[in-house]
């Protein structure tokens, strides 16, 4: 279910609209490409624990090849309303990626977080990275996004190419956690 963070600042709306607090997805955003996708990353109190906090500590971002810079008052633990950059770069070419975090989930078996995008961004939309503990045991990643271009600048006509990376970094996110994330980079 959406959240009461104010959206007047992102690219999208509603903010919370990939519900990562809940197990079943059902909604989508008209005009935003839907996606969502799980994969077993560990067993166990152990993978639990160490994949929990690697995810609200921006882990999967980290571990995928993204740097993540804090702004404002924001911490190294996602929190919600906090806003980020995230950069991705490639030699000496840098993307700047400005994020406002719109819901984080922390409860005994399911945590993660959302964020959506902020002008600039190279896409419009929310994505959320989910870390759910099943009764016997299996610790689980969900992956979910809503995916537009971006309103306005450069990058609305580099899409088609912005969707080609956001299939190849989906493949890092769901190893950047494997084994409950207890590996450091």
């Amino acid at each position: 279910m959406p959240s009461d963070t104010p959206a007047g600042a992102l690219t999208y709306a509603p903010a919370g609209a990939t519900c990562p607090g809940e197990a079943r997805w059902v909604t989508g955003v008209a005009g935003y490409r839907r996606y969502e996708g799980s994969v077993v990353i560990g067993h166990g109190d152990s993978d639990w624990r160490a994949a929990s906090e690697a995810v609200l500590r921006w882990g999967i971002k980290r571990r995928s090849g993204f740097g993540v810079t804090p702004l404002g008052a924001a911490g190294e633990r996602v929190s919600e309303g906090d806003e980020y950059r995230i950069t991705a770069a490639w030699g000496p070419l840098a993307v700047h990626e400005p994020v406002l975090v719109v819901a984080v989930v922390d409860t005994p078996d399911r945590c993660g977080f959302a964020y959506g995008t902020l002008p600039g961004h190279p896409v419009s939309g929310e994505e959320a990275f989910v870390v759910s503990r099943a009764p016997d045991g299996r610790v689980t990643l969900t992956l979910r996004s809503l995916t537009s271009r971006a309103p306005g600048g450069v990058w609305r006509h580099l899409f088609p190419l912005l969707l080609v990376a956001q299939r190849v970094y989906r493949g890092r996110y769901r190893r950047a956690l494997r084994g409950g994330g207890a590996r450091r980079r």
